[in-house]
């Protein structure tokens, strides 16, 4: 069962929230909680050990994106700090909300690519 291997990558279904060996189990059973086992091929998911990496990720990609569209936006049309407060903390949060799952998702399949559940790397 561990030749099995989806036809694409395991980082592409991870990014979906798929199994990252067959591709087509369902890696998460809420927002964030990682499903015991594939439904499809039976994978156990007890491996997957992301702990902080996506957050890491996604403040480092929200927090680039939010302070880049804020200083173009103060430097091309000086608005008061309150627009800035309406316009970039929704948006912080949205995309921290959008990015977090896919990020777990590529987490947990490159740990599965890297064998990490067997102790060993490549």
């Amino acid at each position: 069962m561990d030749d099995i291997r989806a036809t694409s990558s395991p980082a592409t279904a991870g990014l979906r929230g798929r199994c990252p060996r067959c591709g087509e189990g369902h890696l998460f059973k809420g927002f964030l909680s990682f499903r015991p086992r594939c439904e499809v091929c039976g994978l156990d998911f007890k491996f997957i050990d992301s702990a902080d990496g996506p957050a890491f990720f996604v403040m480092s990609i929200v927090g680039l994106i939010v302070v880049a569209l804020a200083m173009w936006v103060e430097f091309a049309y000086e608005p008061p700090l309150w627009v800035h407060a309406v316009l970039w903390a929704p948006l912080a949060i949205v995309l921290s909300l959008v990015l977090v799952r896919p990020l777990k998702g590529l987490m947990a399949a490159l740990q599965f690519s890297n064998r990490a559940e067997q102790g060993r790397f490549r």
